[in-house]
């Protein structure tokens, strides 16, 4: 008689598994271990996949309204032409590719009855729309508008919705002098007209920015010949820490206030906290996974149960007990690998069309499901991180080989004259 080409545990194992079991009840509880396993990894590459994607939509976003580069002096304002010496110099750095002058500054937007604060930017058009991409989300209007003398503002359509105002609509802004509660001075009064309206679909931004120009805003705001600082859009936003670091180095002997700043610090608490959601999210979801193992286990116990004669004469014909243990080894990680393979197959698969999905299900149901008060944004982005499918693959399959060693050594363990002594 030929030898099996495959190793004898491998052989037998397979055979087992592709058998006919009289006892179907066994056969139900693995299709559903095998299901389990294939849901858990589905579910889990779906759910990073997402979150992945509304980490790079909401980073993109942000990057498209901050700048990569902040320079500024603390608690204190530029003069312009300190300013204009600034971007001298920053201008000769690598990696540097656009620079803008601006004003920043907390206000009020009055219109009617209704009153909104919101954070007023101070630009010039012609740089800013080098470095901040709100420019190309202006839905109504130009911002190219803001123009000197011209007391043109740009507003997010949110804060548009909440104001009732339109296109060519007026607004008071209103800002309050830093000493007014010493000298009781009056606040800043002064009428802008809207040039532009934005939608960037991030909440924060469509509701709580505004936009006027930089000459504008010093004479209404009294800031004659100075600013806030400048901004810096780099040939590549990763590079942002560095560049800010280098800047700042050699920036301090001339101006030992100056504050030098990048996005991943302004925000980085905000993408530290998705992070640790996203680990936590990974963990809570591999319980499903350790679910549909701890099945495998039970099944497995039942199939030696079953198989116990069998067993007990592959013992007399001498398999050793390491060897039984890697027959039912084999059938075990046998169903983790498929129901493995098969949740990875479906789960990228979901995750690559589930931005035409979920559309549809809201036209289905009626209902919107990502909403941009909650969330920032409101359509859903999915991104799949080949990292992510192979780490949740290899520990579907690690959990699925735990799962068999207890089966697999009772297996070892069955003394044959007990096994046989019935049948």
């Amino acid at each position: 008689m030929s030898k099996p080409f495959l190793p004898l545990e491998l052989f037998i194992g397979l055979r087992y598994t592709r058998a006919r079991r009289q006892n179907h009840f066994v056969s139900f509880i693995s299709l559903a271990s095998m299901l389990g396993i294939a849901i858990g990894v589905l579910v889990l590459i779906t759910v990073l996949s997402v979150m992945n994607g509304f980490e790079v939509t909401l980073r993109d976003r942000m990057l498209g309204m901050l700048a990569h580069v902040t320079i500024s002096e603390e608690d204190a304002q530029l003069a312009s032409t300190e300013a204009q010496a600034l971007r001298e110099t920053v201008q000769a750095y690598p990696y540097v590719k656009a620079i803008s002058t601006f004003i920043e500054k907390p206000v009020m937007l009055n219109q009617g009855d209704e009153a909104r604060g919101v954070l007023l930017q101070a630009i010039e058009p012609e740089q800013e729309s080098q470095v901040a991409d709100v420019f190309k989300h202006v839905i109504a209007g130009d911002m190219q508008a803001l123009t000197a003398g011209s007391n043109g503002i740009a507003i997010g359509a949110g804060l548009a919705k909440e104001l009732k105002v339109e296109l060519g609509d007026s607004l008071t802004l209103i800002s309050p002098t830093e000493d007014i509660l010493d000298t009781s001075e009056l606040p800043v009064l002064q009428r802008f007209t809207i040039k532009a309206i934005f939608r960037v679909d991030m909440q924060n931004y469509d509701t709580g920015f505004a936009y006027v120009n930089l000459q504008d805003a010093q004479q209404a705001l009294g800031m004659t010949d100075t600013v806030t600082g400048l901004r810096l859009r780099l040939t590549d936003a990763w590079r942002a820490p560095k560049v800010a670091e280098d800047l700042y180095n050699r920036l301090l002997n001339d101006n030992p206030n100056l504050w030098v700043g990048d996005w991943t610090h302004q925000q980085s608490n905000f993408f530290k906290a998705l992070q640790i959601q996203k680990s936590v999210m990974f963990i809570i979801l591999m319980l499903i996974i350790a679910v549909a193992a701890f099945n495998l286990v039970s099944t497995l116990v039942m199939v030696v149960t079953d198989k116990e004669a069998n067993i007990a004469i592959l013992r007399t014909l001498g398999l050793s007990p390491a060897r039984i243990m890697g027959v039912f080894m084999v059938q075990g990680s046998l169903i983790g690998v498929i129901g493995t393979l098969l949740g990875v197959v479906l789960g990228v698969l979901l995750a690559s069309h589930l931005e035409t999905i979920v559309p549809w299900l809201e036209r289905l149901l009626d209902t919107h499901f990502i909403s941009a008060e909650a969330y920032q944004i409101s359509e859903l982005q999915s991104k799949v991180n080949a990292g992510d499918v192979i780490l949740i693959a290899i520990s579907s399959l690690l959990m699925a080989i735990v799962a068999t060693l207890y089966p697999a050594w009772r297996a070892s363990k069955v003394q044959p004259a007990e096994a046989l002594r019935y049948e």
